[in-house]
């Protein structure tokens, strides 16, 4: 559905995208993971046809988006990091017009409009003024018209860039109800915007495509021991040295201590039967056992492994990721 192969975009002199490839196929939410300035809103900027390609090609649906930009036009909804709103128009208006932009027939102009608003959940503000709707529900109505012609591709930017946190829960769900009836590809720099709404990632940086799978393939692939977690409620000295002559094990943690229960990290051989002979060992030795299992690698310890460096990643931030292309501009 997107398809993405030897692009380039340059700046005069500054290369904001180095030789990057990379597919999306239909129905699947990807998340296009970076710092702010790795290139992503650039990438973004290209696949809708608001930037031309230096070198390379990208293609939407089958449709280049070089030689056929009307066509691919009509099959993507864009959300840019600051929705285009009209801030002197209402809701329902601004939804109206932009439906007859995106050649909606005249006949089912109402019908498109409603059912963008109930998706969005945008019922009770259809006629209040843009200019006067909160951050958040500014953001819902930028996905209506993205949505507004029913796309088989959409491309958000940053989407919950600047929301309070009640309000990114909610734009996280429209999101991840898309699956399956459209293609979504989503940049962002907050980790949580992959976890919990995109089934793969492409991870960016400087220009360049670090890696491209499931966050689970990803910690299969980096991981090079399994991290495994246990609770239990035996005397610690006895615990650690139990614990360090199972076949197997290569070091053992002592995580965290409270109320006669202990937890422990151990770094194992990845080998299933490691996990069984760490809970025999506990239940031979008449502790009990509370938890055991799997702990794998996080976003974060994955991006630093792939970048080798220190990511502005974070859970919060405001910021944007204009300066990519603010910089490129520049030198022109």
């Amino acid at each position: 559905m997107i398809k993405v192969e030897g692009l380039t975009k340059r700046y005069g002199s500054t290369e904001a995208v180095k030789n990057i490839s990379f597919e999306v196929d239909k129905g699947e939410i990807v998340g296009f993971l970076g710092p702010n300035g790795a290139g992503k809103t650039t990438t973004m900027r290209v696949l809708t046809c608001f930037l031309p390609p230096t070198e390379g090609a990208a293609s939407i649906a089958g449709f280049d988006v070089l030689s056929e930009t009307l066509e691919v036009k009509r099959r993507i909804g864009y959300l840019p990091e600051t929705p285009p709103l009209y801030s002197e128009m209402s809701v329902c208006d601004y939804l109206e017009f932009v439906a007859r932009l995106k050649g909606i027939n005249s006949v089912d102009v109402a019908s498109r409009v409603d059912t963008v608003i109930d998706r969005c959940n945008l019922g009770d503000f259809r006629q209040k003024l843009n200019g006067q709707l909160s951050k958040g529900y500014r953001q819902r109505v930028g996905l209506a018209q993205a949505l507004i012609h029913d796309p088989e591709v959409l491309v958000l930017d940053e989407p919950t860039a600047g929301l309070d946190p009640k309000q990114i829960i909610e734009v996280r769900q429209l999101i991840s109800n898309l699956s399956g009836d459209h293609t979504v590809i989503l940049s962002t720099h907050i980790l949580p915007e992959v976890s919990t709404t995109c089934g793969r990632v492409i991870i960016i940086n400087e220009g360049r495509i670090e890696a491209s799978d499931t966050p689970e393939n990803l910690t299969a692939r980096l991981q090079g021991h399994d991290s495994i977690w246990l609770e239990l409620d035996g005397p610690t000295d006895q615990v650690e040295s139990k614990l360090a002559v199972v076949p197997g094990v290569e070091q053992v943690t002592l995580a965290d201590e409270r109320s006669g229960r202990s937890a422990w990290q151990v770094q194992a051989d990845k080998d299933p039967s490691v996990r069984t002979a760490l809970a025999k060992a506990v239940i031979d030795a008449g502790w009990g056992l509370f938890e055991v299992r799997s702990v794998g690698l996080s976003l974060e310890d994955i991006f630093l492994k792939l970048t080798d460096s220190d990511p502005l990643l974070d859970y919060d931030s405001d910021e944007t990721d204009d300066s990519e292309v603010d910089e490129g501009t520049s030198s022109k």
